[in-house]
């Protein structure tokens, strides 16, 4: 009797219903989600182009380097070395997806080869959610940029995959106007280290994404953007990236 109890409430509710594949490295796409890195040059050139911003010093085709996987055998992974990025010339090379989102779940894959390397993860092209070995700091790894602290102790390290899985809502507007703040929430390696954080800015001056110019980066904009990784000529890697276009009505962004 109470196997079928237990059984109607598992069909019933949604709340208690079988659980969903964790987050983490490894995860497939959800069903109507956009792959938007499968490691391939076609889905690259497909989906992305670059951020032609005020440091940008690239030109197309995308130079990013399609590279054998250091970890799985046989497949393959992009790879953030764009040489008009040498030095941390951040904005030199970025890349931003054709399409722009609002809200959105997304999974992303990353491995830093060596110690110190840097890049990073750009909601709607303006927030950073940082990929940068070594740095413990709010404005280290896996930090809402200088907003949240660094969830270090979540991150696997250089030469292995992580993964990033976030839940993202767009700032609101009303006549023009800020009236509610963008919202994340994100799983660091199938661990939950940011929950609904509100995003106060965007950092790092007009080099750095849209409206990082504006206000200071306070004066945050009413348009949807693509997301964006950052190359700062160092070997960083992506795969499994896909993204889903969300609506969220209320200011939650729980998974």
């Amino acid at each position: 009797m109470r196997r079928l109890a237990l059984s109607f409430l598992l069909l019933a509710s949604p709340f208690l219903r079988a659980a969903d594949p964790a987050p983490g490295v490894g995860l497939k796409p959800e069903t109507g989600a956009d792959i938007l890195i499968d490691g391939s040059r076609a889905l690259l050139d497909d989906k992305w182009t670059y951020w032609q911003g005020p440091g940008f010093a690239s030109a197309l085709p995308i130079k990013w380097k399609i590279m054998p996987d250091p970890v799985d055998a046989g497949a393959s992974t992009v790879m953030t070395d764009d040489p008009a990025a040498a030095g941390g010339k951040f904005g030199a090379a970025d890349i931003v997806t054709k399409k722009a989102y609002r809200d959105f779940r997304l999974h992303v894959e990353f491995l830093i080869s060596k110690p110190g390397g840097n890049s990073g993860v750009y909601l709607q092209n303006r927030y950073e959610i940082q990929v940068l070995d070594g740095d413990k700091t709010k404005h280290g790894m896996a930090a809402v940029i200088n907003e949240t602290d660094s969830p270090y102790d979540a991150y696997l390290g250089t030469g292995k995959w992580n993964a990033y899985d976030i839940v993202f809502r767009a700032a609101r507007f009303k006549d023009g106007k800020l009236v509610e703040k963008p919202l994340v929430t994100m799983y660091f390696n199938g661990k939950k280290v940011h929950h609904n954080v509100t995003i106060n800015q965007v950092w790092g001056g007009p080099n750095s994404g849209v409206d990082g110019g504006n206000d200071g980066g306070k004066g945050i904009t009413d348009s949807p953007q693509g997301l964006k990784l950052q190359c700062e000529g160092h070997d960083v890697r992506y795969r499994n990236t896909w993204i889903k276009e969300l609506d969220l009505k209320e200011a939650k962004t729980d998974f």
